[in-house]
């Protein structure tokens, strides 16, 4: 029994269907997640901003507490934008990591 070109052709574009149906499914689950770490991040930042909009509303003072509120809130944030960063790098991370460890089992095998 004998392949005629037809079917190998089929064989192939089946294969190739595959293959990119699987690679658009993982890229579809990398952009959720990256889109659940966006919107928890977006989350705590419009937290601080709420606060620092209500001590902006007092009249301040040089060495009020209010001002020692603001510059909590402003570190508090540069920690927020910190820990976003990390969170989207470390999903972004997590996925490369993978993706090296698929390719060195192959090789192996």
């Amino acid at each position: 029994m004998s392949l005629t070109a037809s079917t190998v052709i089929i064989i192939l574009l089946s294969l190739l269907a595959t293959v990119g149906v699987y690679f658009s499914v993982r890229f579809g689950l990398v952009i959720l997640r990256v889109q659940d770490s966006i919107e928890e991040s977006l989350d705590v930042l419009d937290e601080r901003y709420e606060s620092i909009s209500k001590v902006l509303e007092i009249p301040l003072f040089y060495d009020s507490p209010e001002i020692r509120k603001v510059v909590e809130d402003i570190r508090a944030t540069r920690e927020s934008i910190l820990v976003i960063a990390n969170s989207l790098g470390a999903s972004i991370d997590d996925d490369i990591n993978t993706d090296e460890e698929e390719e060195i089992d192959d090789e192996e095998n």
